[in-house]
């Protein structure tokens, strides 16, 4: 090889080097907005990590105490009876979906179809809000309580079962019939006179596979226990205290992302209705904006799975 060939082939090692190190590149092709927004999904997703695996461990620690999800979330607006998780599986639907009209917002802004982009992000933030709504709802029922169960004096919550082991509200206990529903009160000498009156009553811990205690134990630890209706970060009628602070923070952490991408889809939207991505000539918001929705639809995801489902 002469000397010509061999200084030519290291120029143009030299030039390829600048080129890949020396700056001004974009990455697969990734704008500097783009590439902000996956470090901040990123740094995010670490944050959701935690929470589900502190929450996995105090559920495997106190397990016999922890609630079964599909026996705490079982309303469904104007129907009545229980109908285990549905309403919860159908925020998860909706929420999934519009993920997919935001695909067709983003795949409408590459075409540069200002109506279609209008018409996609228009029914994101629809189901957005309709997700929102859904998990208030949700709240509501879980902090006003259901059924109702005692607190003993060593502190473990027990729900209330008939000799056949199925569940009792205080209302059925106190009234004999549930007429009143979770929105009656009763005091502890209430529940505590009806208990010892009613005969075959017991108790059961709200884990799974959990034997009832028998009768004649359950009325010595009725004579102290306290009547629990409704939820709070310190007393929780469905068991652990734990499970609804885990709740409250992990399903109110995660709606403020939605909340949060509910605005910015706002604002967005009526940008684009003033035509302002259409004057830049890209709608490259649209696609860093629906990087953002997708993320909070996929950590809805495992927050489905890890706290309702398993």
């Amino acid at each position: 090889m002469s000397d010509h060939a061999v200084v030519s082939s290291a120029t143009e090692s030299s030039n390829s080097t600048a080129r890949l190190w020396g700056g001004g590149r974009q990455p697969l092709g990734a704008s500097y907005g783009k590439l902000m927004m996956w470090f901040f999904l990123l740094s995010d997703a670490l944050t959701f990590s935690g929470f589900l695996t502190a929450y996995g461990l105090m559920r495997y620690k106190f397990s016999e105490s922890w609630p079964i999800a599909e026996a705490v979330f079982t309303h469904f607006p104007y129907v009545n009876g229980e109908q285990p998780l549905l309403y919860v599986a159908l925020m998860t639907f909706i929420l999934i979906m519009s993920s997919v009209t935001m695909v067709l917002a983003v795949d409408a802004g590459h075409h540069n179809r200002r109506n279609s982009v209008i018409l996609w992000l228009g029914l994101t933030i629809v189901g957005g809000f309709f997700f929102l709504g859904s998990q208030a709802w949700e709240w509501y029922h879980f902090i006003i309580g259901d059924k109702g169960s005692v607190q003993i004096a060593d502190g473990r919550v027990m729900y209330v079962a008939n000799a056949e082991g199925n569940r009792v509200s205080l209302a059925e206990l106190v009234e004999g019939h549930a007429s009143h529903g979770h929105h009656a009160h009763y005091t502890d000498a209430q529940v505590r006179e009806a208990f010892a009156r009613t005969p075959g009553m017991t108790l059961v811990a709200p884990g799974r596979d959990v034997q009832p205690i028998p009768a004649a134990q359950s009325q010595q630890l009725v004579k102290e226990a306290k009547a629990i209706q409704g939820a709070n970060m310190t007393r929780n009628e469905y068991g652990s205290p734990l499970f609804a602070n885990f709740f409250f923070f992990i399903t109110g952490f995660h709606g403020f992302h939605v909340f949060s991408g509910v605005v910015i889809n706002i604002v967005i939207f009526i940008n684009v209705i003033m035509g302002t991505y259409a004057r830049r000539g890209h709608y490259e918001m649209i696609e860093k904006v629906g990087l953002y929705w997708h993320f909070v639809d996929l950590v809805w995801v495992f927050v489905f799975t890890f706290f309702y489902l398993v």
